[in-house]
């Protein structure tokens, strides 16, 4: 049985969107399942679109992703070189190749008359002008040094049809297809000739891309077939959506993967909620890892529709791994963040990790989280009111001097003992555990709501701290500054 191989193969033009890095992923998991190669490739011909240090952004977040190519630049393998632009000699020797088996002429029209071709709204099609030269005016021209294209000579009647493993058979009139420039006139290939080429000298046995493409793989199928060559077998993907009506894109700034990354989200549930983007893998799972994967990954799992990319979904999931994380996983990858943190410094580093894992979903929420620690001071007595736990501002008044006392004859101040001694004085005071422990956490916080309860902010604060602080609660209840 034949090696399966797949491809990945951008461009150069940014920062790696959402549905590239599902393409590379859907390569990567589909040869893997079949025992077969993945293959990186950097098609980087179009010099007007390069972007500075854009290879080393794609290198970064495949690794990132940890989607690991078995052959591709720097990597080795057979098929190279795998970067474009080091290939040019080979485009010319195929692109004459195909010129003299009929599929291609040479072109040597200027601007202006491919300007006289468009009508009022910039729209042209060429008109086959130069496919009429004859072969000794061409060699003339060649030789008298004239710049020239190459163009692909489209059939002007019949029908390009070919299975789609998503989609299903796909036909589309010749009469539809412009006679597009495979060579350019500075000698490098267009995308429409390169990823033909490339793909067959390369053994890529199936083509998974967007379905942008869909109506154009029947031109790249005439070039296979003029050359007698093996078509790959075609995947299609339908679009990722920010929502009902717009694509997901980097041109429009839609997050890439490095800015999801920034914001705190764990990358491998960036990856999981990708490769959800348009596949099922079966039952009701959701958070897989990529072995898990690359084992029940299936073409029959693909959608044909669009999916809409939910970033609430992406956090619950970011959350579920945060959650999942062992402490020291959690401490590399939240140190970042919580170093931006106004607490940072001021606070037991391990014990504010502690204290926030398994309340934030993704790490950015570390800082907003935490900063409320180092940021004590006087607040409204209107907070101690909570009509659940009914207490008010008077409770107050009865419960913080009690529980001053309380915690100052506490050895270990650590949060299970700070904690049963506030619940043994509400019982002493013949109140509600709740209106002890919400009296209590509002007095050492200053906030309504914060990321644990009255005896791990205890603990978070220490034993001084805290009693300093109930001291100063009581001061300002007492409307003292």
């Amino acid at each position: 049985m034949k090696e399966v191989r797949t491809r990945f193969a951008p461009s150069p033009t940014g920062y790696m969107h959402i549905g590239n890095l599902r393409t590379a992923l859907y390569g990567y998991l589909f040869a893997k399942k079949a025992g077969g190669k993945f293959i990186l490739r950097i098609e980087d011909t179009d010099s007007s679109r390069y972007v500075e240090d854009a290879v080393r952004v794609i290198y970064e977040t495949l690794a990132e992703a940890g989607i690991a190519c078995d052959e591709g630049p720097g990597m080795g393998g057979n098929c190279g070189p795998y970067i474009q632009s080091e290939r040019a000699a080979i485009y010319k020797e195929y692109a004459q190749k195909l010129v003299e088996l009929g599929g291609a002429y040479y072109c040597f029209c200027g601007k202006e008359r491919l300007d006289s071709l468009k009508d009022e709204n910039g729209v042209g099609r060429y008109d086959k002008h130069c496919l009429h030269l004859s072969k000794e005016e061409v060699a003339a021209r060649l030789a008298a040094g004239e710049p020239y294209v190459i163009r692909q000579n489209v059939p002007e009647e019949g029908v390009g049809s070919y299975e789609d493993l998503v989609y299903g058979a796909v036909t589309v009139e010749y009469k539809e297809i412009e006679d597009g420039v495979l060579l350019k006139s500075d000698g490098l290939p267009t995308y429409n000739f390169a990823n033909v080429v490339d793909d067959h000298l390369m053994g890529i046995t199936h083509v998974i891309r967007g379905s942008e493409y869909l109506s154009s793989t029947p031109k790249y199928n005439l070039i296979y077939d003029a050359f007698g060559w093996e078509r790959p077998a075609y995947i299609h993907l339908p679009p990722i959506m920010k929502n009902a009506r717009e694509k997901l894109s980097k041109r429009n700034g839609d997050a890439s993967f490095q800015d999801l990354v920034a914001k705190g989200y764990i990358r491998e549930a960036i990856v999981n909620y990708i490769a959800l983007l348009g596949w099922n893998p079966g039952g009701n799972r959701e958070k897989m890892s990529l072995a898990e994967m690359i084992e029940a990954f299936s073409l029959s799992g693909l959608h044909k529709a669009p999916s809409i990319f939910d970033e609430p979904k992406l956090r619950w999931l970011s959350g579920e791994y945060v959650r999942a994380m062992s402490a020291e996983r959690f401490a590399e990858a939240a140190e970042p963040f919580l170093r931006q943190s106004k607490a940072y410094g001021k606070f037991d580093a391990a014990a504010l990790l502690r204290l926030v894992q398994p309340r934030v979903e993704i790490l950015s929420e570390i800082p907003e989280k935490l900063d409320f620690l180092a940021a004590y001071q006087p607040f409204d007595p209107a907070l101690y009111q909570n009509k659940k736990m009914k207490t008010d501002a008077d409770v107050a008044r009865a419960v913080l001097p009690e529980a001053e006392r309380v915690l100052a004859s506490l050895s270990d101040f650590t949060n299970t003992p700070v904690y049963e001694a506030l619940v043994a004085l509400a019982q002493r005071l013949g109140m509600k555990n709740g209106q002890v422990l919400w009296c209590v956490r509002i007095a050492l916080t200053g906030r309504e709501s914060t990321p644990g309860g009255a005896s791990e902010m205890a603990e978070l604060l220490g034993q001084e701290e805290s009693l300093a602080r109930l001291q100063k609660a009581q001061a300002w209840l007492r409307g003292e500054a």
